[in-house]
């Protein structure tokens, strides 16, 4: 498809045209800008009383010991016009002047209870907004004969490079440029162009719709969650709606795909995937991933998302077994992109995310080594039986001892724990499972406001005592952070794989008026005093980093807790392992140089991350499509490079599906393979004994 240049007289009359429409909004702007939309939206007496309690809360209970000042209500401002407008899009200079006069004043209002300020900068967001979705709806009409996509033109895409307009007039440009944006990502999905127009007139009409619908506990939830992730972006207030379907808020495990969600200003993202769950299965989706629009069955209407709150979307995605949920993504890997997933709903079974165990044989230096590996999807335990004394209770610890014990009768020369991508869970389960391969000591220390408590392993028995490697990655959190830890400070294995999520809090849930706290309580921290916080568990070999370590993991996350230390704890460590750990190192470097694996790794995520480092975005269609050319062709050659290193033909044209992140996984394990017969005959020579 190609647009034709427009004529002089087109560019004249579009001016014209969008001059008498400024005219129009200005001058229905005669009102306080406040008053926008209908009636302004006012706090309930609710609101305020409930206010109070959440104040009262976080100054008492949360683990930072932080005090609502004048510093934090500068941080509060900051953050409730990035929630509220990213993209700089709405607000402009003159606004933001306008509210520097609150900056060192919302404290003092929130602690009476006073929300009339969050209250106003909201309504002028919805005017704003409804300015914006109105003007964007008149340009729709006559897009294909008053939009130039042959010009020079782009469009800045990361926010934090983009400047606040001055005026009003002056965001117009910016709205242009976000229609001609969209039109071009439909019509490189392949969109027809009779239907663009239809389309367009339908998502941004049902954006207008939403808006309208906002109610006043709406605006009282956004501004709350505001305050509450000033402190941490794990502490968040649950009205009472939401509070009614907690369950869902808490995990935000979707019956039905399995993925852990969140919001990200106007996107959900995903931020985790549930192991062995019919999204994890079907390798279509994964972290980072943004979800922009839902559809129901294989051939139901993609409804657009962008802007709805997280229950809305979750309950779009949910449904019954064996029926399908199709999702419309801007996918990690490919940030100017969108496409369209479906994904087969079911429920997560029990007993796939048991923990499993398999045994390989290579042949090494002229030797068949025998590596046992046990993969643990989670940190799970039948909480019921355990309390109700019942001895056969199922646990992560109880399951992986029995393997151990199959393992070991198959006289394995190696373990392999495999973590990545295990979520966590729970907790005293890592500090059982740490005990089955040392003699005892102290597992994990959990540091509170008032005091530091330890759990310990006080079992000596070893169940495993031969060379060790835990497997993480990116998505490795929480409980598989501590079990991890461990084996690092006690030198009782290698660590190998990419830098751990970083999820080293604690969250408790407490009733507060009609509606739930969940606020940050405590930090976990290893036996050496070193936390888990943000930075997570540093491998002790690295491999290449298959997730975009900026979208996911906990330092992802705006405003979240650094990473610190505390005392280091009593523990009888191993002997050092650095020896070993250069060794390694060394045999890992020569294999990647022609490993065909691990440099087609490489080549993808020099790819994407060339593809993720623009800053702007060109709204020339004919550049974008050149681009779009470009970067499939280079997919299609490291592609067909790799499958030609490892025998296979190669593909005429790279399925988008095709590389899933299961063959990445794959590639890494075969290489943990090799690693840990390097680490077999290397700890031999050294005369190491666990």
């Amino acid at each position: 498809m190609t647009i034709t240049p427009k004529k002089t007289n087109s560019i004249n009359n579009f001016i014209l045209l969008k001059y008498l429409f400024s005219l129009l909004i200005l001058l229905s702007f005669s009102s306080p800008l406040w008053a926008n939309i209908g009636n302004t939206i006012k706090p309930k007496a609710e609101h305020s009383s409930q206010c109070v309690k959440i104040i009262r809360a976080l100054e008492r209970y949360h683990y930072l010991e932080k005090n609502l000042d004048d510093k934090m209500s500068s941080v509060i401002l900051d953050r409730y016009l990035k929630r509220l407008d990213p993209r700089k899009q709405l607000f402009t200079l003159e606004d933001i002047n306008s509210f520097k006069r609150y900056q060192f004043r919302l404290d003092n209002e929130l602690k009476r209870g006073n929300l009339n300020t969050g209250f106003k900068i909201f309504n002028l967001y919805m005017a704003r907004s409804k300015e914006r979705l109105e003007y964007i709806s008149l340009m729709i009409k006559t897009w294909e004969k008053e939009l130039d996509f042959n010009k020079t033109d782009f469009m800045i895409i990361d926010n934090d490079l983009r400047q606040w307009k001055p005026n009003t007039q002056t965001l117009y440009s910016l709205w242009e440029k976000e229609l001609k944006n969209h039109i071009i990502s439909m019509i490189l999905d392949d969109q027809e162009k009779s239907s663009i127009k239809d389309n367009l007139d339908r998502i941004y009409s049902n954006r207008l719709k939403r808006l309208l619908q906002t109610d006043s506990n709406d605006i009282f939830q956004v501004f709350m969650n505001t305050i509450t992730a000033s402190f941490d972006p794990h502490t968040q207030f649950f009205p009472p709606r939401a509070s009614e379907d907690f369950d869902i808020h808490m995990s935000l495990s979707l019956e039905g795909i399995g993925a852990v969600l969140q919001t990200e200003y106007e996107y959900t993202k995903v931020v985790r995937l549930i192991p062995k769950g019919p999204a994890d299965k079907s390798n279509l989706l994964m972290p980072g991933d943004k979800i922009v629009g839902v559809g129901q069955g294989k051939n139901g209407e993609i409804k657009d998302t962008m802007g709805q709150r997280i229950d809305h979307v979750v309950k779009l995605i949910r449904g019954p077994k064996n029926t399908f949920v199709r999702l419309k993504i801007i996918p990690a890997k490919k940030s100017d992109s969108t496409k369209t997933i479906q994904i087969k709903r079911d429920k997560v079974k029990l007993e796939e995310q048991s923990a499993k165990k398999s045994i390989i044989t290579i042949d090494h230096n002229n030797k068949a080594l025998k590596i046992g590996i046990i993969e643990i999807p989670n940190f799970y335990i039948d909480f019921n039986a355990y309390h109700k004394g019942e001895k056969d209770y199922k646990s992560t610890t109880k399951d992986v001892k029995k393997l151990l014990f199959e393992l070991k009768e198959e006289n394995i020369d190696g373990l392999i724990i495999d973590l990545r991508d295990n979520g966590g869970g729970s907790l005293k389960e890592a500090s059982q499972l740490t005990g089955l391969f040392l003699k005892s000591g102290p597992t994990v220390q959990i540091k509170t406001k008032y005091r530091i408590t330890r759990l310990y392993d006080d079992d000596p028995t070893i169940e495993y005592s031969g060379p060790l490697i835990v497997l993480i990655n990116r998505m490795s959190a929480s409980a598989s952070e501590i079990f991890a830890g461990a084996i690092k400070d006690y030198n009782r294995g290698v660590i190998v794989g990419t830098r751990s999520f970083g999820k080293g809090t604690v969250q408790e849930l407490q009733p507060l008026g009609k509606g739930k706290l969940k606020i940050t309580s405590a930090k976990f921290y290893r036996v050496s005093g070193e936390s888990t916080q943000n930075l997570g568990v540093v491998p002790d070999l690295k491999y290449p980093q298959i997730y975009k370590i900026e979208d996911t993991g906990e330092s992802s996350l705006d405003g979240a807790l650094p990473w610190d230390t505390t005392v280091r704890t009593s523990y009888n460590s191993y002997r050092k392992l650095q020896g070993i750990h250069s060794k390694i190192f060394v045999q890992y470097q020569k294999r990647s140089l022609k490993d065909p694996g691990l440099n087609y790794l490489n080549k993808r995520i020099e790819m994407i991350s060339k593809l993720n480092s623009q800053t702007s975005i060109s709204l020339n269609l004919n550049a974008r499509k050149s681009r779009k050319k470009y970067y499939e062709q280079l997919e299609l050659d490291i592609e067909n490079d790799y499958l030609k290193a490892i025998g296979k033909d190669p593909i005429e044209k790279f399925d988008q599906d095709g590389a899933k992140t299961s063959d990445f996984k794959k590639i890494l394990m075969n290489q943990t393979h090799l690693v840990m017969a390097d680490f077999i005959d290397i700890s031999s020579d050294f005369g190491f004994l666990w």
